[in-house]
This record gives C-alpha cells, sequence and structure tokens, in this order.
C-alpha cells in the first residue's frame, strides 16, 4: 500500500508493541495473522477452554481470562484488562461480538493505558444505541425510512405500528445479529411478538429496549465499509450485498452487490462517510441500509461500530488488509489508501 504523504502522523504515532486478542474462533486467528503482517507481537486471551486452540497455538503467547462460560471470561471486562496487563500488552482487539461494541470496555482500556484498537467509546455509545444513531443520521442528511423511538409498552407500540403502517419491524436498541428482532405483520401478533424480542434483547445485550420500523417486503440489504484515522480521513470501500438471510443472519455476501449502479454506489458511500465523519469515527465500521427497489430508494439500518464477520469480502475485491488497517489507525498513523 502507498505512504499518504501526511506529516502529521509521526507526531501523533503511539507504536503498539505487543496486542492482546480478547477473543476466539475464526476473529481470532485473524487478528493474529494481521499482527505479523505488520510486526506486532501477539497474546491470544483464551478462556480455560480454549487454551489449544488454532489462535492460542498460533499466537507468541497465551493468557486464560478465566473459565469457559464467556459471562466469566470473554465477557468480563476487568478479567480481560487484567490479562492483558499481566501479559505487558500496550493495545488491544476487541474482534467482534464479545466486548467489542461495548462502550465501557472501550474505555476501561483507555483507563489502563492500553490502545483500544477501534472507534472511541463516544462513537460507540452514539451508534451503538440505534435510536441515537437513527437521529444522527437523520440530522446529517441521512434518509430513514418510517420509524419511532423506543417503545414503553404494548399500547404505545400498537399505536405507533398503525401510525406506520403494518407490516413493522420491532428491533432492539442495543441489538445485533437478528436477536431480539421481530417482524409483525398484523396487530394481533404485537404484544407477543414485543414480549419475546424484549426477553431476547435483555439475555443477549442486557437491555430490551425496542423500537419499530416499517418493513419493506422484498427489500436488499445493503452494507457500505468505511475506514477512518485520526486526523479526518475518511473513505468507504464499497458495499457488500447481504440479502440472502435466514432467521435475520446474513448466509451469503456479495460485493458488488448486483442491484446498486455507479450512482447509487455514490451517494450511499457519501452518506455512510458523513455519518462516520459527524462522530469522529475512527478504524473500521459498517453503515448498514435497506434498499426499497421498487422505489429505487435507501434507508439508513445503523452502523457497527467493529470489524465484521463479512470483512474478508471487501478485502478480496479492494485488496487491502482491514484489520492490519485498523492496527495502524490505532498507532495514530493515517490510512495507507
Amino acid at each position: 500500500m502507498k505512504e499518504p504523504m501526511n506529516q502529521q502522523q509521526d507526531h501523533a504515532a503511539r507504536p503498539i508493541r505487543r496486542l492482546f486478542v480478547a477473543n476466539r474462533g475464526e476473529i481470532a486467528v485473524r487478528v493474529v495473522r494481521a499482527c505479523r503482517s505488520v510486526g506486532v507481537e501477539v497474546v491470544a486471551g483464551a478462556s480455560e477452554a480454549d487454551l489449544e486452540s488454532l489462535a492460542a497455538r498460533l499466537a507468541d503467547a497465551v493468557e486464560v481470562i478465566g473459565p469457559a462460560p464467556a459471562g466469566e471470561s470473554y465477557l468480563h471486562i476487568e478479567r480481560v484488562i487484567d490479562a492483558a496487563r499481566r501479559s505487558g500488552c500496550d493495545a488491544l482487539h476487541p474482534g467482534y461480538g464479545f466486548l467489542s461494541e461495548r462502550s465501557a470496555f472501550a474505555r476501561a482500556c483507555e483507563q489502563a493505558g492500553i490502545t483500544f484498537v477501534g472507534p472511541s467509546p463516544e462513537a460507540i455509545e452514539q451508534m451503538g444505541d440505534k435510536i441515537t444513531a437513527v437521529k444522527l443520521a437523520q440530522a446529517g442528511g441521512v434518509p430513514r425510512g418510517p420509524g419511532s423511538g423506543a417503545l414503553t409498552d404494548a399500547a404505545h407500540a400498537a399505536a405507533l405500528a398503525r401510525d406506520i403502517g403494518y407490516p413493522v419491524l420491532m428491533k432492539a436498541t442495543a441489538g445485533g445479529g437478528g436477536r431480539g428482532m421481530r417482524v409483525v405483520r398484523e396487530e394481533s401478533e404485537l404484544a407477543a411478538a414485543m414480549e419475546s424480542a424484549t426477553n431476547e434483547a435483555r439475555a443477549a445485550f442486557g437491555d430490551g429496549t425496542l423500537y419499530l420500523e416499517k418493513f419493506i417486503e422484498h427489500a436488499r440489504h445493503v452494507e457500505i465499509q468505511v475506514m477512518g484515522d485520526a486526523f479526518g480521513n475518511i473513505v468507504h470501500l464499497g458495499e457488500r450485498e447481504c440479502s440472502t438471510q435466514r432467521r435475520h443472519q446474513k448466509l451469503i455476501e456479495e460485493s458488488p452487490s448486483p442491484a446498486v449502479t455507479a450512482e447509487l454506489r455514490a451517494e450511499m458511500g457519501r452518506c455512510a462517510v458523513q455519518l462516520a465523519r459527524n462522530v469522529g469515527y475512527v478504524g473500521a465500521g459498517t453503515v448498514e441500509f435497506v434498499l426499497d427497489e421498487t422505489e429505487g430508494r435507501f434507508y439508513f439500518l445503523e452502523m457497527n461500530t467493529r470489524i465484521q464477520v463479512e470483512h474478508p469480502v471487501t478485502e478480496l475485491v479492494t485488496g487491502f488488509d482491514l484489520v492490519a488497517e485498523q492496527i495502524r489507525v490505532a498507532q495514530g498513523r493515517a490510512l495507507s489508501f
């Protein structure tokens, strides 16, 4: 990758010598390999059940976080931070899932003097709450479909759903991965769907708050990969089409999308970059849209403030190593492309 002509980068540099991977499985292996490519030592944080995992075998060292249950290891902020400190790490990569989108975790890393490879706690807070993210998107001129704010009870939800028009999509404000999400096609289904979604969201995210959006039939799900650095450089790297899903879980990702024209790509990319710029975004993120093909319009859904499972699709298309780029900008350096 060509080095950008940015004289500021040397003044803001905070080199990463040893990085802690606070995750397991595929993404942990991915981060280990990225560290190898940029010459950074890497420590795999592992539960007692994962000490012989591939990531643990590939890393320079392994540090035990806690017992096998995720709540006692990968989801336990204090234990993760203590393990990173014990192993002499000056940076931490959260991967995806687990603590990756917890602003409290990013803030705890800062307080411990550990560089968090990801956006600021403030950006995570702003974009992690879906209702706040929607308001920021609208304020920045990013289109949003008919929807609501936080739901208080079933009667409130029913009144809002009637205004929006069925079918509606019930979503968790702290949600992701399809959890806490229900399609409601008529009012008789609403109360049960709300109870089920609330319980699922509370169990998955510790927050059962829900909101509504108009459910667009036969829409496409298109997401834009963005990357930013601390100097205000923010770019988008095109789209990934992820409309083929089962139970709101993405099954197939492709790029470019067969439904996105050059003009539409430019406009969606502009909106994604503007939203990231509005929150001072640094690192890798994904802005998700729903595309209504019948009207040729797109609407903001949410922003994921982390690297995604699907990032290799964009890497194959662009030739850029996004995880290595995350490490680069976390060191206070400018984007390399």
